[in-house]
């Protein structure tokens, strides 16, 4: 069973590639970072950063992912990858001004050299693609690769999403 499903993840990753996804060129016209950056000064969980901007504190929430919580199985770790490679460091943002409920921003978060820390928790196993709020082909390959190199939460036999962790706490039912 375990063949099939590395047989299933690697036909999923090498068709999305042969799909003709909207070129970068247009992506990259539809949404830019800004050209101010903004210095990190918190790390709430992987998925949650504290960003100094215009002289106020903004919540912002990483868009396309979900970060394991921080009782969970890898959500230390989420927040510790977050907050060495980011923690006091100045980034742009790439947003469309949307926020949650929470009045967090929704945003992609980029390093001055240009690394995604959202992709880069993907990539590592630190992160579920969101599909619920997302439709990123990128994201889904992100974790199509990591699932198949068992990176990261991946390694675990049963990994559970976030989403599901939060559920179960919600009704009481014990996490494992």
């Amino acid at each position: 069973m375990p063949l099939l499903i590395n047989y299933l993840l690697v036909f999923t990753l090498l068709t999305i590639g042969r799909c003709n996804p909207v070129p970068n060129e247009i992506f990259r016209n539809s949404v830019k970072p800004m050209a101010v950056s903004y210095k990190v000064i918190g790390i709430k969980d992987g998925d949650t950063f504290v960003l100094l901007m215009g002289g106020k504190e903004q919540v912002v929430r990483l868009a396309h992912i979900d970060c394991p919580e921080k009782k969970q199985p890898f959500g230390n770790n989420a927040k510790q990858f977050a907050s060495g490679v980011c923690f006091g460091k100045k980034v742009m943002l790439l947003h469309h001004n949307k926020y949650d409920r929470n009045k967090r921003l929704i945003a992609e978060v980029l390093l001055e050299d240009g690394q995604n820390i959202n992709k880069e928790l993907v990539r590592n196993g630190l992160a579920w693609y969101f599909k619920k709020y997302s439709d990123s082909r990128e994201y889904a390959a992100l974790e199509a690769e990591a699932r198949l190199r068992k990176k990261g939460l991946w390694a675990d036999k049963a990994p559970i999403a976030p989403w599901n962790w939060r559920h179960r706490k919600k009704t009481g039912i014990k996490n494992v």
